[in-house]
């Protein structure tokens, strides 16, 4: 991610390259023995029989890539294009690809230098790999299509011609195998769950200080919370979310102010919340270790393998997304379920009989409505993860004259898990402004944690002096959620 957004650069070690050239040596002799080996000297998917001619070998990878660069629909976000081209780049630098390291050279130049080629976000199935997204990808590679180039002032957009051109780049030609190399494998897919991980990850702990903070806000039991509880119950990431919570609670005078208070037991939203949180953090730690193998690993095919004078050529399904497909799925429920109890803990906050304070947390009730919309909008933005929770591995359809029969359709999967996590930090904005507020108006001082987060929150929502638009204090403390702004509270 820091080499995608400029922010560190990328290169090839020495052994990847000397990996890179052995692999490609054995493709080198495969096409002056003559032997017909599939993705080398032959056409692909359904038209695997056929044999290609050596002298039309390097107009067999342009065509794939051309053919094959349809994809449709709004274009990738220039910095996840990077993101993918690095993906592409560590995997074929395992060197089982048999491409050569000058490959590799310029996908890792193009990224130094800011040079995303422009992606139609739509056409992969996530299997075969992210075929049409990489091969737009390869397609500015060769110098065709349009780039994207990062300047001082933004992105400004122009041929690929002329950005590589601006940048001391010369397009490539493709040879034997390359292009098949280049397009299949799971860089689009693994790229937008990166982001997907990295949002959740962040959120899980933004939910967290969620639920301190309203726990204040309606004078609320810490009980819930206390480590003898989940201790009896040792799931790791509830542990986790409770001693986080309870952290952030720590020196709370609203709790002694209500230590004989007559309310026995709050709401699931909060009295459940480490045990809803928890299950998404184990989630996250096992999309990590997954993602970390899957990032790391060859995904095209065939591979070349060597060992000693052994050498082989193996045909397989590296390129399936099924991985990647399932945990996005698992991401967009999570995405739900949070946000599900976080609009659950801002209506309490607005009902007085829950918080105590006036309706909506208006100063004249009735002239002013206060707070009242952001509860519903909260609501809209549960129906959207609704729809989103709904699974994409499930939507197979059968391609390539029904040779490729399963298809994973983990980049549509792991985009709309990304989306889900946009949509949750604006459920996770919108209750941090009702709870910043009603705690704002309480005589006591909340936890110690609780009165940092509140400080922070200020900075981009002012108290509430009367009703006005709040769309853009919600956007912005959405984003500054997202870019991990709040995490300086928990060090």
């Amino acid at each position: 991610m820091a080499v995608s957004f400029g922010n560190a650069k990328a290169s090839l070690s020495d052994a990847s390259r000397d990996a890179m050239e052995a692999s490609r040596r054995v493709i080198e002799d495969i096409i002056d023995s003559d032997d017909v080996v599939y993705g080398i000297n032959t056409g692909f998917g359904a038209l695997s029989s056929v044999r290609i001619e050596r002298s039309e070998l390097e107009e067999l990878q342009a065509n794939l890539v051309r053919s094959h660069a349809c994809g449709v629909g709004n274009p990738m976000r220039p910095e996840y294009v990077l993101l993918m081209m690095m993906y592409r780049a560590n995997s074929l630098a395992k060197g089982v690809s048999g491409a050569r390291p000058e490959i590799v050279d310029l996908i890792l130049a193009m990224v130094n230098q800011g040079i995303a080629p422009v992606v139609p976000r739509i056409g992969s199935l996530g299997a075969s790999g992210d075929l049409a997204p990489l091969s737009h990808m390869t397609m500015g590679m060769m110098g065709e299509g349009d780039c994207m180039k990062r300047t001082d002032s933004g992105w400004v957009k122009m041929s690929s011609a002329d950005a590589l051109s601006s940048s001391g780049l010369t397009p490539v030609i493709l040879e034997a195998k390359e292009g098949l190399s280049l397009i299949n494998g799971t860089s689009q897919m693994c790229a937008y769950l990166t982001v997907s991980m990295l949002n959740l990850e962040m959120l899980t702990m933004v939910a967290d200080a969620c639920v301190a903070c309203s726990v204040e806000a309606i004078k609320g039991s810490h009980s819930p919370f206390d480590y003898r509880i989940h201790a009896s119950r040792p799931q790791h990431g509830q542990s986790v979310s409770a001693a986080r919570i309870s952290g952030l609670l720590l020196e709370s005078q609203i709790l002694q102010s209500h230590i004989d208070c007559d309310r026995v037991q709050d709401a699931y939203c909060f009295r459940c919340s480490p045990q809803v949180h928890g299950p998404v953090i184990d989630l996250l730690v096992e999309t990590r270790r997954m993602l970390e193998i899957e990032i790391n690993s060859a995904t095209d095919n065939p591979l070349v393998f060597i060992d000693g004078e052994s050498i082989d050529i193996v045909s397989g399904g590296n390129f399936h997304g099924q991985n990647i497909a399932m945990a996005s799925d698992s991401i967009a429920v999570a995405c739900h379920e949070i946000a599900s109890m976080a609009e659950r803990r801002i209506n309490q906050i607005l009902d007085p009989q829950w918080s105590g304070q006036k309706a909506f947390l208006a100063h004249s009730e009735g002239l002013e409505s206060g707070y009242m919309i952001i509860q519903y909008v909260a609501a809209a933005l549960i129906a959207e993860l609704h729809l989103l929770a709904n699974s994409a591995t499930t939507s197979n359809v059968p391609v390539s004259m029904g040779k490729e029969d399963h298809a994973s359709m983990g980049a549509t999967g792991a985009f709309r898990a990304m989306q889900s996590t946009v949509l949750l930090s604006q459920v996770l904005a919108n209750e941090m402004v009702c709870s910043a507020e009603a705690i704002g108006r309480i005589d006591e001082d909340a936890g110690s944690g609780v009165i940092k987060i509140v400080d922070w929150v200020r900075q981009y929502v002012e108290p509430f002096q009367g009703d006005k638009s709040m769309t853009a204090e919600c956007e912005s403390l959405s984003r500054h959620l997202l870019d991990g702004g709040m995490s300086g509270v928990f060090e």
